[in-house]
């Protein structure tokens, strides 16, 4: 019963992993059980936010209306610091551990402290400094006056083949850069600063003509410099307001070497890709919370259902495998703590982050699709009611794999890395204490063995033998 006493909270799952949440992040926690989680399912419940387009006398406003107790929600995790901490203290950490307790409850709200830190790291690292100075101090606020932050890429093309699809220009105009364009996907919208892809006007397609900018709500005489076309009716993470954001002439400013665009965009997506990950494992453990609270009551054919050894077993296994997914998820964490101020070009451990950070996305979100699936099947005919929010679970996993590159953006990405930079060698190299065998080379290099259109044609099979692989090697890591 002791492996199922550490689903029971998110705080007891990350002490088995000997992972720090004294104090304030296990008040944080409590607070969830005893008043988020009645927010959030209202939230929830309310659907698709309300976009207010027009004030009384027709001037564009482009509000996003939410009752107070959302507001009262999202500010707690700045007031603790999940933007501020890593920017000055130099640690990702305490994001990670804040992100783990918040996707425990609700998936969507870690979304804006997601991309607010993946604006505030590419201030911090890439912005003049008068613009840092500018900026960068209202994002580390923690009250209720703190800026937020997004990162906007896709556009109705899709937002995977960047180099492809980004349609947005960017033209200087001596003081700013001036964008003109779309985003299709804009989460967190209605932020105070955004980070936008956009090509450099007069250059070709492809990822070297892109730049990453700086975008703030406002122009300098006050007016909107974005606008809100619409706000998007999603079937879950409805705690992050998602829309279509129109650049009309709109300000900018250029962060970073213009020939290194693509490099930080990339920066950007890979931090998010991580906090996806870590998310995704949070969210397997409620769905299997919610799996055992119905379970050990539901009397069902002379037992409780938890007691019928198959059902057991099946909780066991889905314990076991959120416990190697973890691993995954927040070795990739560790990793990018340790290179999330390296500027190109990057060092070989750069390199093996970036392998990890797509076997991490990428199995992790198909981890916490499964298992909320099975823990609405535990729940049977309630959890299919929207009533009692196990099939709320389900609808917010589903989202994950999409979140920051689907999963055969992830597997490509993966074959890129190691083709190109060796990472299979450099992660190797990592773990190679726990990887006697040198099972982590012997599948890259059977990679790079293949011929390119047989590599790409079975790249999902060895790419999911690698995280599986490699979750195995971390597990004996943390647990030898």
């Amino acid at each position: 019963m002791e492996m199922l006493d550490i689903v029971s909270k998110p705080s007891k799952f990350l002490k088995h992993f000997k992972v720090d949440v004294e104090g304030e992040l296990e008040d944080y926690e409590d607070w969830w059980f005893e008043e988020g989680l009645k927010i959030s399912e209202n939230i929830d419940r309310l659907g698709t936010p309300h976009l207010r387009m027009f004030d009384r006398f027709g001037n564009r406003i482009d509000e996003i209306l939410y009752p107070k107790e959302y507001w009262d929600m999202l500010y707690r995790g700045y007031k603790l610091g999940v933007v501020a901490d890593p920017i000055e203290s130099g640690n990702l950490l305490k994001f990670f551990k804040i992100g783990y307790i918040t996707s425990f409850f609700d998936p969507g709200l870690y979304c804006p402290y997601t991309v607010s830190l993946s604006t505030a790291i590419p201030i911090y690292k890439y912005a003049p400094e008068e613009i840092r100075e500018k900026y960068l101090e209202r994002m580390l606020r923690r009250d209720e006056e703190v800026w937020q932050g997004a990162t906007w890429m896709t556009e109705a093309k899709g937002g995977s083949d960047l180099g492809n699809t980004v349609e947005t220009l960017a033209e200087f105009d001596g003081k700013f850069w001036i964008l003109n364009g779309e985003k299709y996907f804009a989460s967190n919208v209605g932020a105070q600063l955004a980070v936008v892809a956009a090509r450099f006007k007069g250059e070709g397609k492809g990822v070297r003509s892109l730049g990453l900018f700086l975008l703030p709500r406002y122009r300098e005489n006050g007016e909107l410099n974005y606008f809100i076309r619409r706000i998007k009716d999603k079937i879950g993470t409805r705690s992050v307001p998602t829309g279509e954001v129109e650049l009309k002439n709109s300000q900018a400013y250029l962060l970073g070497d213009k020939n290194n665009g693509i490099y930080i965009i990339l920066e950007v997506l890979n931090i998010s890709r991580v906090a996806n990950a870590v998310g995704s494992v949070a969210l397997a453990q409620r769905a299997i919370y919610e799996a055992y609270i119905f379970a050990k009551e539901r009397f069902a054919f002379g037992r409780k259902v938890l007691e019928h050894p198959l059902m057991k077993r099946q909780f066991y296994d889905r314990i076991s495998l959120i416990m190697k997914a973890f691993a995954l998820a927040w070795e990739s964490a560790i990793m990018l703590n340790g290179v999330f101020l390296e500027k190109p070009p990057y060092s070989n451990f750069y390199h093996a982050f970036r392998l990890l950070a797509h076997l991490a996305k990428f199995w992790t979100a198909e981890i916490s699709v499964q298992t909320s699936k099975w823990s609405m099947e535990v729940n049977a005919g309630m959890g299919v009611l929207g009533e009692y929010g196990v099939e709320r679970l389900l609808r917010e996993a589903m989202i994950l794999p999409i979140w920051e590159g689907t999963p055969h953006r992830q597997v490509l990405d993966a074959l890129e890395v190691i083709v190109r930079k060796d990472a299979h060698k450099h992660l190797y190299e990592h773990l190679k204490d726990y990887d006697p065998e040198g099972e982590i080379l012997k599948i890259g290099e059977e990679i790079k063995s293949l011929e390119e259109e047989k590599r790409e044609t079975l790249a999902d099979i060895y790419i999911s033998q690698l995280a599986e692989r490699v979750s195995n090697i971390l597990i004996k890591k943390y647990f030898s």
